[in-house]
């Protein structure tokens, strides 16, 4: 005759006694030395790690979080722990950039722009600048905040300084004259076509997710969630467009 003797999973203790059946008929058991549950042969209640990929990507294409919940039968806590975690494992955008040639001044012009959207309620304003790269349609750097010279110079100090280089086109908003240097601006006119690739590009933010379109009845509650779903967005940009370049 075989014993088995059964150890509780959370402390190891062996003082283990029956506590009634699963819903799946399964026995479950209560601890004597810690008080905690525990059921026989427990099934591991974990996506792989495709489904999830899978699931964070259709949250970048204007899926909400009560939408993924209906087509995956995910819950809206359990993808937000996701978006959390990954964002937290994602490297400097930088590492998603084409390293620039140097010797091409056309490498490293860029357009920037800002952009409007909300937190919560139309009345917290959370202006997107974007700095973007016009040879390889990446973007190089990004700031979140108000349409201050604060945020702009936040914007200027985050482009990597092989970048930072180059000549910038914005738009006649005064905090970009204040900011980055005379001889490296530019202020030009939408009818120039010298910031027609920024603009294209907020128009693809706006496609693929909805919390950033002007008149939408989507929107983020938090700065965190705010943040993290553009920053996981980014990312994905930029290195589709490094695979598009090779």
């Amino acid at each position: 005759m075989v014993t088995i003797t059964l150890h509780c999973p959370h402390c190891g203790s062996e003082a283990l006694v029956r506590d009634g059946h699963a819903p799946n008929g399964k026995q479950k058991f209560r601890c004597h030395a810690c008080g905690r549950r525990s059921r026989e042969n427990p099934t591991p209640n974990v996506y792989p790690e495709v489904r999830r990929e899978e699931i964070l990507h259709a949250y970048q294409e204007r899926s909400s979080l009560r939408g993924l919940s209906r087509t995956f039968g995910v819950s809206r806590a359990t993808v937000s722990s996701w978006i959390k975690k990954k964002v937290a494992q994602l490297p400097p955008l930088r590492t998603t950039l084409v390293t620039p040639d140097l010797k091409d001044p056309t490498s490293t012009i860029l357009e920037l722009d800002e952009l409007w959207s909300f937190v919560l309620k139309k009345a917290n304003d959370s202006w997107i600048w974007i700095a973007f790269c016009r040879q390889t349609r990446q973007v190089v750097a990004y700031a979140l905040g108000d349409r201050s010279k604060k945020t702009c110079q936040r914007l200027w100090e985050a482009i990597p300084p092989a970048y930072r280089q180059g000549h910038c086109f914005t738009d006649f908003w005064a905090t970009y004259r204040a900011v980055i240097p005379e001889e490296q601006h530019t202020a030009v006119g939408k009818e120039t076509g010298e910031t027609a690739h920024i603009e294209r590009w907020n128009n693809t933010l706006r496609q693929r997710l909805a919390r950033f379109v002007r008149m939408t009845l989507s929107f983020s509650k938090s700065e965190v969630m705010h943040e993290a779903c553009l920053l996981l967005f980014l990312h994905r940009y930029n290195l589709d467009n490094t695979i598009l370049l090779k």
